[in-house]
């Protein structure tokens, strides 16, 4: 069974939660071992209301880990996160969560390998991981744990359709440029890209139940008729396991981050260890496919 480590800002926006769910649900029918979540955004019921959201979903023990410095993004607080934090078992407070660095160097040293990391928010918590060094957890860095634990990491981020793109999870603030800049310098093991220019053709959550407590929190974010897919598209892609199954067409190369500007940069490579995807269908393929998992 594949393993998964899933990162999220679970910050402002809605549609980190139908990627939750996306995985959940895997993760319930025994697709996939989900060993733990990482919040790379941090307000002040983080990771309450993702402990609620992920008991509702029915699911329980799943560790969690956060950023607590991360409190620098724009935004403000979201209805939905005071509505799931009462829903919370075993995490009531930020407080109650390990650091996310610690908890993904816990579950990698653990795990046997080829585990898969979705990333869907900003990538300072994975910069972080491949920076620390060895601690009572492993003898080994960061790097060395993903490079010997880490089958493949998918991520959202970049806009790939121009060079010099400027996406939100890399270039919103310095501590996102530099993470984003680390990752893309360092990450040892092979890396898809889903873009910006990806997800805003999607929209997904459109035929929700209106009993669902996903649809109220589509609802508490605004919205309620469906939301841009740049995240569960992610998740999708990455349950499936491979790009040209999961509707894509690849480019290969290196990714590279401007940290003064944001700016992401591509290079074709065939011996790249980074893909970007492009889509081969229409939006309504991708859309269905979502609507039918969070359902």
């Amino acid at each position: 069974m594949r393993e998964f480590i899933f990162g999220t800002d679970w910050w402002t926006d809605c549609d980190d939660l139908a990627a939750m769910r996306i995985l959940l649900r895997a993760h319930k029918k025994g697709e996939i071992k989900l060993l733990g979540v990482g919040i790379n955004a941090c307000m002040d019921l983080s990771v309450p209301s993702v402990d609620g959201f992920i008991n509702l979903e029915g699911v329980k023990n799943i560790p969690l880990g956060i950023d607590c410095d991360a409190i620098d993004f724009e935004g403000t607080h979201l209805k939905y996160q005071k509505n799931l934090a009462p829903f919370a078992v075993n995490f009531k407070r930020n407080e109650d969560a390990e650091s996310a660095v610690r908890l993904y160097r816990r579950l990698l040293s653990e795990s046997g390998g080829d585990v898969h990391i979705v990333e869907v928010g900003f990538l300072q918590v994975f910069a972080d991981l491949l920076l620390s060094g060895p601690d009572d957890i492993s003898p080994e860095t960061g790097l060395s744990l993903v490079k010997n634990k880490v089958k493949k990491v998918w991520v959202m981020a970049g806009k790939w359709d121009e060079e010099g793109g400027r996406e939100h999870n890399f270039f919103n603030n310095p501590r996102s440029r530099k993470g984003g800049e680390v990752f893309c310098r360092l990450c040892p093991v092979p890396v898809t890209f889903l873009g910006f220019e990806i997800g805003i053709k999607v929209v997904s959550g459109t035929e929700l139940s209106h009993s669902d407590f996903l649809y109220k929190a589509f609802l508490d974010h605004g919205s309620e008729k469906g939301r841009y897919s740049w995240d569960p598209l992610t998740a999708l892609m990455a349950l499936n396991g491979d790009e040209e199954k999961a509707g894509y067409d690849t480019v290969t190369g290196t990714a590279r981050l401007d940290i003064a500007t944001g700016g992401n940069y591509f290079t074709e490579n065939e011996n790249g260890l980074h893909k970007y995807v492009k889509m081969k269908f229409s939006p309504d393929y991708y859309a269905d496919m979502i609507n039918a998992l969070i359902n």
